[in-house]
């Protein structure tokens, strides 16, 4: 959480209100820290899809509200990849996927 907080402020505010982002603050944004979730659609056109699509209220600007509902959907289009090309080879008890030990994650 605190990742995506301090990601949303590094660009917020640039341009008019600081609790915001702008078309050019977004892009900025999105370029930045997803240009490998956006693969070849890094232009203007995909920035302001999103910014249309993100911009509930009509107001021009993507408050933090509408930031995370990007975040969300984001993390389900690639849960969903994943799940899509998970393969079927269950680790033994004690191993991770790749053979060893169980990960830190699988341990918590």
């Amino acid at each position: 959480m605190q990742m995506l907080i301090k990601t949303f402020h590094k660009y917020s505010g640039k341009e008019g209100d600081k609790y915001t982002l702008s078309r050019g603050e977004l892009k900025e944004l999105l370029l930045e820290e997803l240009g490998s979730y956006l693969g070849s659609s890094k232009d203007n056109e995909a920035v302001e899809k999103v910014m249309n699509d993100l911009d509930a209220n009509n107001d021009g600007e993507v408050d933090f509200t509408e930031f995370i509902i990007l975040m969300g959907a984001l993390t389900v289009a690639c849960n969903d990849f994943f799940l899509e090309y998970k393969t079927d080879d269950k680790p033994k008890d004690g191993e991770s996927a790749g053979g060893g030990e169980k990960s830190e994650m699988e341990r918590v």
